[in-house]
């Protein structure tokens, strides 16, 4: 997940000082007070305003749950009935088995089959919540967002999608770093692999591309 999109870029805000000084006196005292006031803190990145909204939509379940559950309550059970919950809000069709278009990856025409949330929008939501419940307080052992039920759920959502939709979602393998060592000189190489994440058609695709850095130290 080019610096122009990251998610984890902070952008800030451009400042503007202005200057009132008294008549008379007190000249500096207005200057400090007017650039203290002036100075607003940097932006949140859209990762981290993503994932407080996360987490506050997820909070707010568990409070309209019945009967209401509390967080230290929660379980890997209930993580997975909030992911069949936001179904309801997805937009990527899912062709049942006994439709004409199952498996078929660029269907000619509509069906009646249910739009729900994609393997890849379910997969980073979970990314978030899991980081925002840590950083609330939560022990990492007792994270309900990573139980090995809630793992388990989204394997299944992602190879029931990818046959129901005729489109697999396939890991690409990192390349290995590799050495070159001289008498002349120490060269070293860092292939960075390409990762990509298939959001179903919901969000659309990301995919961070990066390129090779190369350092040479010579002796």
């Amino acid at each position: 997940m080019d610096s122009a999109t990251d998610p984890n870029t902070i952008k800030e805000d451009p400042v503007s000082v202005t200057v009132s000084a008294p008549p008379s006196k007190g000249i500096q005292q207005g200057v400090g007070e007017s650039l203290s006031s002036s100075t607003s803190p940097a932006a949140p990145s859209r990762y981290e305003s993503q994932k407080r909204r996360d987490w506050n939509t997820f909070l707010q379940y568990l409070k309209n749950h019945k009967p209401p559950l509390t967080l230290a309550r929660c379980s890997g059970a209930h993580v997975i009935e909030f992911l069949k919950y936001l179904d309801q809000f997805g937009k990527t069709k899912v062709h049942m088995t006994g439709c004409p278009y199952f498996g078929h990856p660029n269907p000619p025409g509509p069906c009646s089959c249910p739009l729900k949330q994609a393997w890849g929008s379910l997969d980073a939501l979970i990314g978030r919540l899991r980081a925002a419940y840590e950083e609330s307080g939560g022990r990492p052992e007792s994270n309900p967002f990573a139980a090995r039920a809630v793992r388990i759920y989204l394997r299944e959502v992602r190879e029931g999608q990818a046959t129901a939709r005729g489109i697999p979602y396939e890991k690409k393998k990192r390349k290995r770093t590799s050495l070159t060592t001289s008498a002349v000189g120490i060269n070293v190489s860092a292939v960075a692999a390409t990762q990509a994440v298939d959001y179903g058609g919901v969000s659309g695709g990301t995919a961070g591309n990066l390129g090779t850095a190369t350092t040479t130290t010579s002796l």
